[in-house]
């Protein structure tokens, strides 16, 4: 009740900010405030709608891997990866499952309120207007969670949709993907509609050679929905609400691991483009998801039940204001205030006996975030320099774990963990200058992000291995800079190359601390196949790299490529000591992307390239994935003005791309070789 009360203040507060202007002049963007003129201190990234809308994929965590140096907990996407693997970050950060880039979609924070990763089949890539990137930390007037960077979502306009668009594919395994969106005016607005369904038979995720007749391919089916209509107030202020909403059903192939995700959204906000702009944003989120785990015994010819995840409900509500005065003299200023609050639990059923369970875990909590913000920009001639800040207030509350038998009996567990909060200052700093079609950047930056509710509360086993949660869990903070150069030799050309240095302190990891078999707290009996891991806070974690960007166009032809270099090590002492000098898990030296498009009217084709180097699997750097490199394709061919033919291919050479080792030395990987076929009807 107090976040709704705080959130209603904020809404209210906002249209004492309007100005009027002329009725008769009608200007409906959606969009929020621009960025401010400060970030071309930063290492920014735009991936625009033709792009994200193009890959062969269709899907949008594919289209974000144009930016080296992103990346997910494991190389699968939302096709075969577990859900709970999809958090994103940047910078060689990773070994954590929980997004450590803050992802905004119209201003509204994405990541699950429970668990910290992204829901990726609730974004339909036809509707969205592109995303920005910004490498780096500490982005004050977007919110807190900014450790490695931001990636901005922004929903598509009238004028870039059309009337109605409908695409259909068929493709391999019997896989179907059908999604349509439209615009239409309305009033003084205008409204849009989008939707996905997509479903396949799936691939077997265990490669041939360590297979056995336990495994089998894993199916999907997943749909999505989103309305948005947006429409002029008058007095030079627009609104703008969202409500959208997805169901996400996947399988890991084998038995008993049926995963599934659903979820809705609303939001509401409201912008003033007056001489003061200002923006008022309230939304809520909802999320519900259940997954089966299951152990295959070392010859893979049986799996069995060891755990049934059966609800995690979870929910997110926040809100947010801002005002950029009319400061004058160069300076651009935007002053704020946000908040968010999630709280959500796991509900399991455990310890298998003759296949059944034989018990029952209850963990969760809730957490509250409060923060004021200040950002301002200064620009005189070549020369623009910005500075932000931001001071939380975060509340950890709630946490519990209870732990009972199905059979009548005492509680076996019954915990409730202190309640705990703090105070975070964090802010950016950078500068830019200009020198003919030379841009020299610095900057310097601090983050923070606090553990989410997954980490604080719930344990969980991956195959034999098993992790505990933590309770005590600090908040991981991030202190950085980078130098770089911007060139522009043509107008039709452009380079981009960035230095960075990270170090992330208390860095959150998944700590080797034994192997079994053994009883062990927080997660139970471990067997001879597996290991026991807890959650602990490292050290540190130290990244330094380099990126490198370009963009070249000719006529109807066009090639961007972009490359990350990173040397990442952990910093390690007492029980995390054996860790000291190694690589974070899930984190690749080198990654590479690049896509040559041609493109006249409505026709068009591309070649994509990708490489992501070799990476551990675990902590201790014992299991390696090897590299990849995978080439997709895609083109389309108009027949008439409003029907097109499409044809795509994912990994044509059918490259294994390793996406994680079990105990045993068990390799699963990627998605294989992946051929469609299908058609557009495009309404202008």
């Amino acid at each position: 009740m107090r976040c709704l009360g705080i959130a209603a203040g904020l809404l209210l507060a906002a249209p004492a900010f309007a100005q009027d202007r002329d009725p008769d002049e009608i200007v409906v963007t959606g969009r929020g405030l621009e960025a401010p003129p400060g970030d071309a201190a930063y290492d920014v990234v735009t991936i625009d709608r033709a792009r994200i809308a193009g890959t062969a994929s269709g899907r949008l965590e594919d289209a974000l891997r144009d930016a080296a140096g992103l990346a997910q907990f494991r190389r699968s996407d939302s096709r075969s990866a577990h859900p709970t693997s999809q958090g994103i970050t940047l910078r060689g950060l990773g070994g954590n499952a929980s997004s450590r880039a803050l992802l905004l979609l119209d201003g509204v924070p994405q990541a699950d309120p429970f668990g910290g990763w992204v829901a990726f089949p609730a974004y339909l890539p036809n509707r969205l207007a592109g995303a920005r990137i910004v490498r780096g930390g500490g982005s004050g007037y977007a919110g807190p969670g900014a450790l490695a960077g931001t990636i901005e979502l922004e929903s598509s306009s009238p004028a870039q949709l059309g009337a109605l668009s409908l695409d259909a594919l068929y493709g391999s395994r019997d896989s179907v993907d059908v999604s349509g969106v439209g615009a239409a005016a309305l009033g003084r607005g205008f409204i849009t509609l989008a939707g996905q369904y997509a479903r396949g038979d799936g691939f077997t995720p265990i490669v041939a050679e360590d297979r056995g007749p336990a495994d089998r391919p894993a199916p999907y089916e997943q749909a999505a929905a989103a309305l948005r209509a947006v429409t002029d107030l008058g007095g030079n202020v627009e609104l703008q609400a969202n409500l959208s909403a997805f169901a996400d059903h996947r399988d890991r192939g084998v038995d008993f691991t049926q995963v599934k995700s659903e979820g809705a959204d609303a939001s509401i906000r409201l912008v003033g483009r007056g001489t003061w702009g200002w923006s008022a944003l309230a939304y809520l989120q909802t999320r519900g998801f259940a997954s089966g785990f299951a152990s295959v015994n070392d010859t893979r010819t049986a799996a069995t039940a060891t755990l049934d995840q059966y609800a995690v409900p979870a929910t997110g509500l926040g809100a947010r204001v801002e005002i950029a005065p009319p400061v004058g003299g160069g300076v651009t200023l935007r002053l704020g205030s946000d908040l968010r609050r999630v709280s959500g639990q796991t509900e399991e059923l455990y310890t298998y006996v003759s296949g059944l369970p034989t018990r029952r875990r209850v963990a969760g909590g809730e957490s509250l975030t409060v923060g004021g913000f200040a950002d301002a920009s200064y620009e005189s001639g070549p020369l623009t320099l910005s500075l932000g800040g931001r001071l939380d207030h975060w509340d950890i509350t709630g946490g519990s774990l209870r732990e009972t038998s199905l059979a009548p009996g005492p509680v076996l567990t019954d915990s409730h963990f202190s309640d705990r909060h703090g105070w975070e200052a964090t802010g950016r700093a950078g500068a830019a200058y200009r020198l003919g079609r030379v841009t020299l950047r610095a900057a310097g930056y601090r983050g923070w992000r606090l553990p989410t509710l997954n980490e604080l509360y719930r344990p969980f086993r991956a195959g034999a291995d098993a992790t505990a949660a933590n309770a005590a869990l600090d908040p991981e903070r991030l202190t950085g800079a980078e130098i770089g150069a911007d060139w522009q030799p043509t107008r039709t050309l452009s380079f981009r190359a960035t230095g960075y240095w990270n170090r992330l302190d208390r860095a959150i990891a998944n700590v080797t601390i034994a192997q079994g078999p053994g009883t062990f707290p927080g997660v139970g009996f471990v067997s001879a196949a597996g290991f026991y891991r807890q959650r602990r806070n490292l050290d540190a974690v130290t990244a330094k790299g380099v990126e490198l960007d370009g963009r070249w166009t000719s006529g109807d032809l066009s090639l961007g490529a972009s490359y990350a270099y990173t040397d990442s090590r952990v910093s390690a002492s007492g029980v995390s000591a054996p860790l000291d000098g190694l690589r974070p898990a899930q984190t690749a030296r080198h990654q590479a992307s690049a896509t040559l498009g041609w493109s006249r009217d409505d026709a068009g084709a591309s070649l994509t390239a990708r490489y992501a180097g070799p990476q551990f699997e675990d902590d201790q750097n014992t299991r390696t994935l090897k590299g990849a490199f995978t080439l997709d394709a895609g083109a389309v061919l108009p027949l008439t003005r409003s029907f097109t033919l499409q044809a795509r291919a994912e990994n044509i050479f059918d490259a294994e791309v390793q996406a994680g080792i079990s105990g045993p030395g068990v390799i699963e990987r990627a998605l294989p070789r992946t051929l469609w076929l299908g058609a557009k009807i495009r309404l202008r």
